[in-house]
């Protein structure tokens, strides 16, 4: 669903007259039919490599010990059969070509055990902690809420997204899902002037590209974010044509299929 143009089609303005907000029903019907057709936005790219690698950590964090130690292996190795001294000699051009290798083999060793002993923090899944909640802009026709509404049940039902949150032309449009309830056991409102003066609003629309939170918890502007639940493990941060943000919060992590199906 090409959420951009949809919203640019209808007016935020309350105070402007309703027969503003739907100039015409054929804009509306080329939208639907167009999600009848299928999704025709960007499809994630398939990395080979980067899938490999991400099945088999153990073994790619392994390999500059198997690097190293073969390294110094063949370096001892060939001091013994080619009848060299075994003490290192300052003035003979193999020994300082050796010590070279030995020092190069020793730091690939140390690099693997680094890479072994240091690891992501694993992100577990958990019931997100707030209230949900159904907001939708009054100005919006009750035709383009349906197709909200529809967007939000397709991703939350594939994806791990847990709330959605969308700011366009200084309106929140909609809050969907699940919401922080910490004002008194009600879902907070998002206050969208505040959200747009923070830097993660100015980011992503100077960038004009996704932005993926990973971790949500070690990243410093997740104070800008109070309406999502307290415990949201990761978000995705889509801009919405050149005036709105989609916010996305997930109780688990993105994979890249599930981050492409949020590209609007």
């Amino acid at each position: 669903m090409e959420a951009g143009n949809l919203l640019r089609a209808v007016p935020l303005n309350s105070h402007k007259p309703s027969g503003l907000l739907l100039r015409s029903n054929r804009q509306f019907s080329r939208v639907s039919a167009n999600l009848q057709g299928g999704y025709k936005g960007p499809r994630p790219k398939r990395e080979l490599i980067a899938d490999w690698v991400s099945k088999n950590d153990d073994i790619v964090r392994s390999i500059p010990i198997y690097v190293g130690g073969t390294s110094l292996f063949g370096v001892l190795f060939n001091r013994t059969i080619s009848g060299i001294a075994p003490v290192a000699d300052a003035s003979s051009s193999q020994s300082r070509a050796d010590l070279l290798a030995i020092g190069l083999a020793v730091t690939n060793i140390l690099a693997g055990l680094v890479w072994l002993s240091i690891r992501p923090k694993s992100i577990s899944v958990v019931p997100p902690r707030g209230v949900e909640c159904e907001r939708i802009h009054s100005s919006i026709p009750d035709l383009v809420s349906s197709e909200l509404k529809w967007a939000w049940e397709s991703l939350s039902g594939v994806t791990c997204s847990k709330s959605l949150v969308i700011v366009y032309d200084g309106i929140c449009v909609v809050q969907i899902g699940y919401a922080s309830n910490e004002n008194e056991g009600e879902a907070m409102v998002v206050d969208a002037p505040k959200l747009m003066q923070g830097s993660i609003y100015q980011g992503i629309m100077k960038s004009g590209s996704q932005s993926y939170l990973a971790n949500l918890s070690l990243y410093p502007g997740k104070s800008e974010l109070p309406f999502l639940p307290s415990n949201t493990q990761a978000v995705i941060l889509q801009p919405v044509g050149d005036k709105g943000i989609a916010i996305i919060g997930g109780m688990d992590q993105f994979n890249r299929r599930e981050a492409g199906c949020h590209a609007f």
